[in-house]
């Protein structure tokens, strides 16, 4: 799998993308990850690449230019399955929706920043947004940096226990189980007794119930999926 990012920061992205699971996948050649500065593509000799917005609104729009040649420059290069723009008015990210793009060959995304990008670039060349929630973050350099991981470590290989992955909040619409590990009772606070039985059905019969009770205390609209 590749992904190329698109940002006018890529300071941003260095430690995110190079640590952990995110590091260990691109060494294992599991995913490439490519950053590029939109400033590189800049038409002018002071590398802009915002401008004042047309109606006088406040704030600065990132230009259209730069994007428009960064992007075909890329898509003449290899077929993409996804070009997502990170907005806050994009479907909002979940499992289901980094299940799918795991499966994904080439995907790109371009980060969102200042007042936002021309129009134009959603209209015509974006074939998805994606928000990380209904807030605003100074640019779409972390929403990029999430949806990035949250991909990666599902891919096959990505993480040593892929049955880790599989049992993750969220994969079924449910929250996960509690989890414990040693020692089994610390400051009077013990482990429950279904876990050290030894008993696996018993176990997995816990875990489903506590799954569905903490799932309907804390997010009771994950139940209605």
């Amino acid at each position: 799998m590749r992904i190329d990012i698109l940002t006018v920061v890529p300071e941003l992205l260095d430690s995110p993308l190079n640590q952990s699971i995110m590091k260990r996948a691109q060494q294992a050649g599991l995913v490439e990850i490519v950053v590029h500065n939109i400033r590189d593509y800049a038409t002018d000799k002071h590398r802009q690449v915002d401008d004042y917005p047309f109606g006088g609104e406040a704030g600065m729009v990132m230009k259209i230019e730069p994007i428009f040649i960064l992007i075909n420059k890329l898509k003449a290069e290899r077929e993409y399955d996804e070009i997502i723009y990170t907005s806050p008015d994009g479907e909002t990210l979940n499992q289901q929706a980094v299940n799918h793009l795991s499966t994904k060959r080439n995907i790109m995304i371009l980060c969102g920043h200042y007042k936002g990008i021309d129009h134009r670039i959603r209209e015509h060349l974006i074939t998805r947004e994606i928000s990380i929630g209904d807030y605003v973050l100074t640019g779409g350099e972390l929403a990029a940096a999430i949806i990035t991981d949250s991909v990666v470590r599902v891919i096959p290989g990505a993480i040593g226990d892929e049955a880790s992955a599989l049992t993750d909040s969220f994969q079924d619409n449910l929250l996960a189980p509690p989890i414990y590990t040693r020692p089994a009772e610390f400051n009077g606070w013990k482990v429950p007794a279904v876990l050290l039985s030894g008993n696996f059905k018993e176990i997995e019969k816990w875990q489903e119930s506590q799954s569905l009770e903490r799932t309907e205390l804390l997010r009771p609209d994950l139940l209605e999926k």
